[in-house]
């Protein structure tokens, strides 16, 4: 993920200003990684070192997510409208 891009990402998801590391910004960040590398496995299904990483990357965000609906609700179903994310 570029740089600028992932900056992007931050600041559209942020709670507050300086904010990079809350639940919702973690998922915003895992989700844009997930959407990156399944376009690459759609054009290189053979890769499974990569298939690897991505299900270890949607296992990660579901444990944020399933965390952030026990803390908040209202957020996690705001999140998930926002990021366009399946439960």
């Amino acid at each position: 993920m570029k740089r600028e891009y992932k900056k992007k990402v931050i600041t559209s998801n942020a709670l507050h200003p300086k904010d990079t590391g809350s639940h919702q910004v973690q998922v915003a960040i895992l989700t844009e990684r997930i959407n990156e590398l399944t376009k690459h496995l759609e054009e290189h299904p053979k890769d499974n070192h990569s298939r690897r990483g991505l299900l270890m990357m949607v296992g990660k965000r579901r444990k944020i997510l399933n965390y952030l609906k026990d803390l908040n609700k209202e957020a996690y179903e705001a999140l998930l409208e926002k990021l366009n994310v399946r439960k």
